[in-house]
């Protein structure tokens, strides 16, 4: 992650804690738009956190840059808001998020995607790129899903990719293990890394959740479920972020 102020982001936090406790408790039609757009205020960073800040998918942005983009989206929702129409809604908390997380996440798009290099794309070009009709992505979904989440889960009547034998070549698990240990290096955090290598066996022997909980030094009745989210975290982390030319000699 790049680095930003942390005495900024401090003096933020702290800000968006005041303001949103000097919020009065109402219906959620009765907000105005300026208190709507305090009160979710918070989801900005949470969409923002999501995104990754290498090099490679944010450019030049920080974490910062894209909450602040975030906030300019929100702010933008919150003008375009038809309360007439939010207001025949079953649920108007899940209706307004939808309708503000949507409108926050293409401001940060849109911000990563003028700011990443000095040839400006087309915002419909760039999605379409993005996109490619999920092929690329399914590619390194299949390829890790494959090696990690496939080993815990158990097959059903849809996954049929899972009941056709594999009469290929074996890999090389030295060599695979290796590669495996440097994507996870290059896009994963120090505890998501120590979970999937930990998990799987890529250079020791297979650990369960409480032993690894216990070398993380996670603790709690409910440890081995924090184990269970990292890895399935790291592993999403993992499809968002690898190229699918990276896994294509694999499949």
């Amino acid at each position: 992650m790049k680095k930003y102020s942390i005495q900024n982001y401090i003096r933020y936090k702290n800000d968006i804690k005041q303001a949103v406790n000097r919020l009065e408790d109402k219906t959620w039609d009765e907000y105005t738009r300026e208190e709507l757009v305090i009160k979710f205020l918070p989801l900005v960073e949470n969409i923002a956190r999501k995104f990754s800040t290498s090099q490679q998918a944010s450019g030049v942005m920080t974490v910062m840059d894209m909450i602040q983009s975030g906030s300019v989206g929100l702010v933008q929702a919150a003008q375009k808001l038809d309360y007439d129409k939010w207001s025949e809604s079953d649920d108007m908390e899940k209706t307004i998020k939808s309708f503000f997380s949507k409108r926050i996440k293409g401001s940060i798009r849109r911000q990563i995607d003028s700011n990443r290099g000095n040839i400006r794309i087309p915002e419909h070009k760039m999605n379409e790129i993005r996109k490619n009709f999920g092929k690329d992505k399914k590619m390194v979904e299949m390829f890790f899903n494959s090696i990690f989440l496939s080993i815990d889960a158990s097959p059903n009547d849809e996954d049929m990719v899972y009941q056709i034998p594999d009469n290929s070549e074996p890999y090389n698990i030295d060599l695979l293990n290796l590669y495996l240990k440097s994507l996870c290096k290059s896009h994963l955090n120090e505890k998501e890394y120590q979970v999937l290598r930990l998990s799987y066996g890529l250079d020791c022997e297979k650990h369960n959740a409480t032993q690894i909980a216990e070398y993380l030094g996670i603790e709690g009745s409910s440890s081995y479920v924090r184990v269970s989210q990292l890895k399935k975290q790291a592993v999403n982390k993992l499809i968002e972020n690898v190229d699918h030319s990276q896994v294509i000699d694999f499949l």
